[in-house]
């Protein structure tokens, strides 16, 4: 990277100190000012490649040769940066100001610098932008870039992006790096000039070619983007690769990203995490959070939900939102720590107020739940608000749900139908599916079995098992589709034998209802196969309390109904002896569902072993060979099949 191997070894005083000046120079138009430091280290290795100390130096400058023309600013960085001497600002800014008053184009610009950070001297913009001025004017090139900067920044004078433009391209086109990078990055952004991003590209291809680390990384990112050139992984991987070798925090993080996505290499998780490991300990914020996500999924390393709290307790009191928020997780679900909804609520609160979508989002399900807090349908409902507003999928299907539930807020089907449109077309499945469920009912818009059958098909693409069920019913009574017993069976199966219920109303272990109607299919309407013989059919058991009235719209209260009543079927004139109760099932619309199981005639002897399946037949899995005892069938089913009804939440 350094510019200094074009320097031959000197042999005089004044070679070796001009050589110095110029490693100065040279390294100036490399390295920001924060890292001028490093430029002292450059200068040092110089020195002694030349066979020189830095204390040699110091001693020549101090000697003050009057041939050497360069004393005061050689002297000046010597005692700013410690080099062969004890750092003493103050002098140095004095030797500085001896070189400018002397109107040296080096002494102006080093003295704009020391008042542009305050060094050895109050800091005064207005003052290091006169004197960069003065040394820009006879060509100095890092006096030009720095005054672009001031232009730019408005530091020391009203900003101007195209006057910062002119000088960043007076001093990129005598060979600035600095300010090709600047220049690139003007073009980029579209900063006192037309955006033009191939322009960008050449720019930072030339610097980043003379060692510019922060041209590297941008290089990278223009190849990893396909930003001025076409998309390249494997030359984006390999300018990582560089700029992360020379230190660069950012080249090491986004190297990580490729190890970990297999972009422009092999995945490789374990290379992923030394890589986080490594920016994380430098400080950088970005790579503690996702080092955290390794410990928290055991990924390139093992699984340590202690060591993710650490970390994301690390970045979260460095300010880091994303940190905060998985924090609360954390609190939430007891993950690394005891589990504690108030420090969850609390965490969220802060992420919230400082714009963090899923915080609100998550904040607002506290608000729902009281966890953590007292219940707020109101609070719950304005921070659904604004997460829907910012775009979050989840809230604009929960705010749906407040609207049309009146939860919160007034009702409002009209809104409630547009933010399940919103939510459903940016590809959310819940929202797919209460959309459709609109149009299957003309629930606040006009119905239409069509468009409620397209929805329907988008989310069982996704693997959405309530709309599979329903896809099923459109197919199996000609809904919105050409009637298609094949297909409704093929669906029913499908729902029958996902198990997960998770994704419907978490009341069951099983989806039965699909169950019932798979039997349906393979039987015939009204029929349900007796076990003992494939050839042989049992009427469709009728409960005497088929009529009781069972509210739909309160299913805890029907379920605990259900759960109350013993259940006598009456199959023939006989009765059906009631052995025990598996888990109940509520679905919405004209049936209630309980348990689907296994029974027997209550007049038979428990030696005959004749048990009348409809489990047994359809998820052998789940019987594992049958029970011990035979459970019993509990239905107030119809004898068609029926589409679910209930907007599902979240």
């Amino acid at each position: 990277m350094s510019s200094i191997s074009s320097i031959e070894n000197a042999t005089s005083p004044l070679d070796w100190l001009e050589g110095t000046l110029i490693v100065i120079q040279k390294n100036l138009a490399i390295f920001p000012a924060s890292k001028y430091s490093k430029v002292a280290e450059l200068v040092k290795n110089y020195l002694l490649r030349n066979l020189k100390t830095p204390k040699d130096l110091f001693d020549c400058l101090n000697k003050k040769n009057s041939q050497c023309l360069i004393n005061n600013i050689l002297l000046g960085f010597s005692l700013e940066h410690g080099i062969g001497t004890i750092p003493n600002l103050t002098k140095a800014f004095l030797e500085y100001q001896k070189a400018a008053k002397a109107k040296n184009s080096f002494g102006q610009f080093f003295l704009g610098y020391c008042y542009d950070n305050g060094i050895g001297t109050s800091q005064d913009q207005g003052k290091a932008f006169e004197l960069y001025s003065k040394a820009a004017e006879v060509g100095h090139t890092n006096a030009q870039e720095s005054l672009a900067n001031c232009y730019l920044n408005g530091r020391g004078t009203t900003k101007n992006s195209e006057k910062a433009f002119e000088l960043y391209s007076k001093a990129a086109e005598a060979g600035h790096l600095k300010a090709q990078y600047n220049l690139a990055l003007c073009y980029d952004n579209g900063e006192g000039t037309i955006k033009n991003s191939e322009k960008a590209f050449e720019l930072y291809s030339k610097a980043a070619e003379a060692g510019h680390l922060d041209s590297q990384y941008n290089l990278a990112v223009c190849y990893a983007n396909g930003e001025g050139t076409t998309k390249n992984s494997e030359k984006a991987f390999e300018l990582y690769s560089k700029a992360a070798e020379a230190g660069d925090l950012d080249a090491k993080y986004n190297l990580a990203l490729c190890y970990v996505n297999g972009k422009g290499t092999t995945k490789n998780l374990e290379k992923a995490f030394e890589l986080y490991s490594k920016a994380a300990e430098a400080g950088d914020l970005d790579a503690q959070y996702n080092f955290a996500l390794c410990y928290l999924n055991g990924r390139g390393t093992t699984k340590s939900s202690e060591k993710a709290f650490e970390l994301y307790s690390k970045a979260t009191e460095a300010g880091y939102l994303d940190a905060q928020y998985n924090l609360a997780l954390c609190y939430a679900n007891g993950k690394g720590m005891t589990k504690n909804s108030e420090k969850a609520f609390e965490l969220y609160s802060k992420a919230a107020e400082a714009g963090h979508v899923n915080a609100q989002y998550n904040l607002a399900l506290c608000y729902v739940n009281g966890k953590g807090t007292t219940k707020n349908l109101e609070k719950a409902f304005k921070l659904y608000s604004k997460a829907a507003e910012a775009g979050h999928l989840n809230a604009q299907n929960s705010l749906a749900n407040c609207y049309l539930n009146e939860r919160g807020t007034t009702k409002n089907s009209e809104k409630a139908f547009e933010l399940y449109s919103k939510a459903a077309e940016a590809g959310h499945l819940k929202a797919q599916y209460n959309l459709a469920l609109w149009y299957d009912n003309g629930e606040g818009t006009t119905k239409n079995s069509e468009k409620a059958f397209e929805l329907y098909s988008k989310a069982t693409e996704a693997g959405y098992l309530d709309a599979q069920y329903n896809l099923a019913v459109c197919y199996a009574n000609g809904e919105g589709t050409t009637k298609n017993s094949e297909k409704a069976f093929e669906l029913y199966s499908k729902a029958a034998e996902a198990g997960d219920l998770d994704a419907l109303y978490n009341l069951a272990a099983e989806h039965l209802n699909a169950q019932y109607n798979l039997a349906l299919c393979n039987n015939g309407e009204g029929k349900m196969r007796n076990s003992e013989n494939s050839d042989e059919f049992m009427d469709i058991i009728k409960a005497p309390h088929a009529n009781t009235s069972l509210n739909a719209m309160e299913p805890q209260k029907t379920l605990q109904l259900i759960n109350l009543l013993w259940f006598y079927h009456l199959p023939n004139m006989g009765t059906l002896e009631i052995f025990s109760r598996t888990t109940k099932t509520l679905l919405f619309g004209a049936f209630v569902i309980s348990d689907l199981g296994l029974c027997r005639p209550a007049d038979d002897t428990p030696q005959s072993g004749k048990i009348y399946s409809v489990l047994e037949y359809l998820a052998p899995k789940i019987c594992k060979g049958g029970f011990g005892l035979s459970i019993a069938i509990y239905t107030t089913l119809p004898s068609f099949p029926v589409k679910l009804f209930q907007e599902k939440d979240l």
